[in-house]
Formats: C-alpha cells, structure tokens, sequence
C-alpha cells in the first residue's frame, strides 16, 4: 500500500462523512497514523489486537467512536452507506470488518480524531500532532522516534499535490 493508494481510500471514506471533516489537516494525520501505527503494511498488528491501517482495538477505538456523543450517529451512518448496516454496529462486526474495509478503517480513524476536543494540528505542528495521536489512539507502546518521519511523509504527501 502506497501513500497514493492510501489516499483514495480516504477520498472514499470521506465522502461519507460531513463535508468539514474533509481537511489537509484531516488527511494528513491520518496518513501520519497510518504510518506510525502499521507502516500502512500490517492490517493485523503483530502479537496484538489491533485491525486495519490505523490498528483499532475493539474495546478502544472501535467502541470509542460507535459510542462517543459527536460520532455515535455519523459512525451509524458511515456504517450503514458502506453496506454493514445489515449487520448493525456491534463492535465486534465493526473490529473485524476493519481488517479488509480500508474505507470503513478510514473512516472511523477520522471519527477518532473528531471525537479531540481541540482543532486538528496545522502544518508543522509535528509535536502538537504527536500529543493529539497519543491523546487518541493511546498506543500501548510509543515510538516518537518514528513520529517525526512519518509525520513529514504525510504532510510531504499533501503539500506535494494529490
């Protein structure tokens, strides 16, 4: 999976969302997360629990945002638009589906950050963006020594036009 690959999907995700959740901003930490999370190479983290790009865990972020009052509905509605509303959003459908639906795992990866009380960081905010990753993703093992690469990959990715 490539940046530009990773890209539409989030295109596709987006769509689906309200219209302000679509940023540079937005898409940039996501991007930035994808890479610190899985290098956007592992759907299934090793020895551990977490699916998709951006590992959510079943009882974190997967419940968090089918839960939380700013996503619970948008959450409901994303999942239904991308055809799991027959299954409905029990968090264990959710958690699975997260392994192979790269948009579903877009996604709710930008309802995670919507759930951040404060803005999104803007450009060049590499230390600001670390804190709002950890404040919502609440990685089990940090590793800010890969933060600042994957940051200026993502942001790169942006300021390089796609």
């Amino acid at each position: 999976m490539t940046l530009s690959d990773l890209n539409i999907f989030l295109d596709c995700a987006l769509k689906f969302l309200p219209e302000k959740m679509d940023t540079v901003e937005a898409r940039a930490m996501l991007l930035a997360i994808a890479l610190q999370e899985s290098a956007i190479t592992y759907r299934k983290q090793i020895n551990g629990p977490g699916c998709g790009y951006w590992q959510f865990e079943k009882s974190g972020g997967v419940a968090g945002v089918l839960t939380h009052r700013a996503t619970r509905e948008i959450c409901d509605k994303l999942i239904f638009r991308l055809d799991f509303g027959r299954l409905g959003p029990a968090p264990e459908t959710v958690y699975v589906a997260t392994v192979y639906n790269t948009a579903l795992a877009a996604g709710l990866a930008r309802l995670l950050l919507w759930t951040h009380p404060d803005a999104l960081p803007e450009t060049g905010d590499r230390l600001i963006a670390w804190e709002y990753y950890l404040e919502c993703w609440r990685p089990g093992t940090p590793r800010p020594a890969t933060w600042n690469e994957n940051f200026h990959l993502a942001w790169g990715f942006y300021e390089n036009d796609p």
